[in-house]
């Protein structure tokens, strides 16, 4: 009899490739009543021109105004809705998202709308005009909330003139520049079989699902979709020529940020990226937490949080600070990197952190939209999609030694980066401490 408490086997994300390039990923979740579906697109807004930046999240935007079938600009979204489902998109600096999950007997009819919207878009000039005016609000907004306006600011001083160093939302002036031409490029330029993944998870059958896709996807696209797409172009090595930026706001607190740029998406050190990051600020029992609000109460919230793309990353260290303590809390969070380079965590302390992000790990897979939008992301960025098991084991193989050299890899001299949002006008002694900021 088999035992009621075991472990279920790991799902496993059967991969297949349609005639015209398109890959479909299914990850079967039997005991789910869901059905999770996501369009992932191999474009972000480091592939665009500085001129239009922000083109691919207006793209995302216009996708759910009005297909050949579905012209009216609210019908998209009634299809999914009125099946108790829900849709959105997203898009980052190296791809663009859609979405949507359903109850799973109405996969069906989350395929034929998702394939529509991405696929027969209108782009009526008027929905166009009309949602340029929501994008610059969605602008506006970000740039008056400090935390996302110091985060802006940190990718500029971290990255400089570059894609990864601009917004991917764009600016006023870049968004009110792009045009129905722009926009129509863009999908010839970039929605092409070969440069998407569909990735389905819940409650499905692999073959019920390539059936739909061959249906939806397989064919009808115009002629040079099977060509390649653009090459991107290479992240540059240095650094901002501004790597202090301040922002003097009349708010309660200042938003703080440091960023130093570290390794890439697949680098073989991501592992002990990881759990680095874990000791330095990754939870309420790490370094940072224990020593900028636990023993000087400096802050309410602090942290840290790598981000890794194809070919370049960042460490990055977030906290909310009095404008009085900005200065006190940076001088810790350096230190507290100088001994990450000066000496190995203890074994103690490595054990308790990789259960972290081990236990985390698991859990953020607790869902079929995590199945769904991790086998998805990662078959589009990585060309494979790694197992639990194999994610795990990449955990369990770090060692103290592996922390401390990823860190002296990482915590540099001309690596540092920061910026802040608030009553601070301290910007020439921040330049100091990251000018002169040495791990040793």
């Amino acid at each position: 009899m088999p035992n009621p408490t075991a472990p279920q086997a790991s799902i496993e994300p059967a991969i297949t490739t349609l005639g015209n390039g398109l890959r479909v990923v299914v990850s079967a979740i039997p005991h789910s009543q869901a059905a999770v579906l996501a369009a992932y697109v191999g474009v972000g807004s480091r592939d665009e021109a500085r001129e239009t930046l922000g083109l691919s999240h207006y793209l995302e935007h216009m996708l759910f105004k009005g297909t050949e079938s579905r012209p009216e600009p609210t019908a998209i979204s009634a299809a999914i809705e009125g099946a108790g489902g829900s849709l959105n998109a997203f898009t980052s600096r190296e791809l663009t998202c859609y979405w949507n999950r359903v109850p799973f007997d109405r996969l069906s009819l989350a395929m034929d709308v998702l394939a529509d919207s991405v696929r027969h878009s209108l782009l009526a000039e008027s929905e166009i005009e009309r949602e340029r005016t929501v994008i610059c609000s969605e602008i506006r907004r970000a740039h008056d909330q400090p935390g996302q306006r110091v985060s802006q600011l940190l990718t500029q001083a971290t990255y400089g003139e570059q894609p990864l160093g601009w917004e991917i939302a764009g600016d006023l002036e870049s968004v009110g520049a792009v045009t129905r031409e722009h926009l129509a490029e863009h999908i010839q330029t970039f929605y092409r079989p070969s440069n998407i993944v569909l990735s389905v998870a819940g409650n499905v059958e692999r073959e019920a699902v390539v059936e739909l896709a061959e249906r939806h996807w397989g064919d009808g696209w115009p002629d040079g979709a099977g060509e390649a797409w653009p090459t991107r172009s290479a992240a540059r090595d240095a650094m901002s020529d501004e790597p202090a930026q301040v922002e003097v706001r009349d708010l309660e607190q200042c938003s703080l940020a440091l960023a130093l740029r570290s390794i890439h998406r697949l680098d073989p050190d991501r592992y002990a990226m990881t759990l680095l990051n874990e000791v330095l600020g990754g939870g309420m029992t790490s370094r940072l937490f224990t020593e900028i609000r636990e023993k000087r109460g400096l802050a309410y919230s602090v942290g840290s949080h790598p981000t890794a793309f194809d070919d370049a990353g960042h460490l990055s260290i977030m906290a909310g600070v009095t404008a009085e303590h900005v200065l006190e809390t940076v001088d810790v969070a350096l230190d507290e990197l100088r001994k990450l380079t000066a000496e190995p965590v203890e074994a103690e302390e490595l054990q308790r952190v990789r259960e972290h992000a081990v236990g985390s790990f698991r859990l953020g897979l607790d869902a079929a939209a995590s199945w769904c939008h991790r086998a998805g992301g990662m078959l589009l960025s990585n060309g494979f999609i790694e197992s639990v098991e194999e994610t795990i084991a990449g955990y369990e193989a770090v060692t103290t030694t592996d922390i401390q050299r990823v860190a002296q890899r990482v915590v540099r001299e001309d690596n540092l980066a920061g910026a802040v949002v608030g009553p601070f006008d301290g910007q020439d002694e921040l330049l100091e401490r990251i000018d002169g900021f040495s791990p040793n």
